[in-house]
């Protein structure tokens, strides 16, 4: 399978996978178009796959291809249209002091151990499958493994405490936020902060847009990327602005 009318990516070839259990919506099936050969999703390819709803997991490039369900939308903020509600203003505030260091995207011990500790919070009660020298495999191939231009951002307190990692893709116009994962054993808005702090950046870089990934309706886990307004969807191939703009009377 090939993607039509776009040049740059007749190379690429496409695939569906077989179904497999839905991670967001309870007894779902699931089934994703995958973009082959890994090698060839470089920076410039993977630019306009993401404009075209796809993601990265590691070297994989994919978006959901489901037979009987649409509920995955793409997301993204036109961050020069951004506007910040008033929790969202406090939440930045609030960690305004956390020192930020950019990395090239690897494997350090401090991150997966605090992706550990995050992923346990995460998911209270549910029984640990794999031993350690699976999870570290697992966590490398995810977020540490890459073909593009992809970054590791520190956050950490002034005691030089490690708070927070975002794992950032640089695309030709924006940032794409892959994942983040943060101290979770104090009450903060590390997740709120480190999505404002990537909209500033996109600012500073004059990039127009940070990609969130997919949001689903009804899925809890991703309400949160519907309080960052307004932002586009992409609908039947076209970014739609939501909410759609005022428009004035007619005289």
């Amino acid at each position: 399978m090939t993607l039509p009318n776009d040049a740059p990516l007749q190379k690429m070839q496409f695939y569906v996978t077989t179904a497999y259990a839905c991670g967001y919506l309870p007894k779902k099936l699931a089934q994703s178009l995958i973009a082959t050969p890994q090698n060839l999703v470089t920076g410039p390819v993977y630019s306009g796959l993401i404009q075209q709803g796809f993601r990265r997991s590691g070297k994989f490039a994919y978006r959901p291809h489901c037979e009987h369900c649409n509920a995955c939308v793409s997301v993204r903020i036109p961050v020069n249209d951004f506007q910040p509600t008033r929790s969202q203003r406090r939440a930045f505030k609030q960690h305004s002091d956390l020192q930020v260091t950019i990395l090239e995207a690897g494997y350090y011990e401090e991150h997966f151990a605090l992706y550990q500790t995050y992923q346990q919070q995460r998911h209270q009660g549910t029984e640990r499958l794999n031993d350690l020298e699976d999870e570290a495999n697992q966590y490398q191939q995810f977020l540490c493994q890459s073909n593009v231009d992809s970054l590791m951002v520190e956050f950490r307190d002034a005691q030089g405490t490690l708070k927070m990692v975002s794992v950032i893709d640089m695309v030709m116009d924006g940032l794409s936020a892959v994942y983040t994962f943060y101290d979770t054993s104090e009450k903060a808005s590390y997740g709120t902060h480190s999505i404002l702090w990537q909209i500033e950046w996109a600012k500073q870089l004059e990039l127009p847009y940070v990609y969130l990934g997919y949001w689903i309706a009804d899925s809890q886990k991703m309400a949160y990327k519907q309080q960052f307004q307004p932002q586009e969807k992409l609908i039947e191939g076209e970014w739609t602005r939501n909410p759609p703009p005022a428009t004035s009377p007619a005289p």
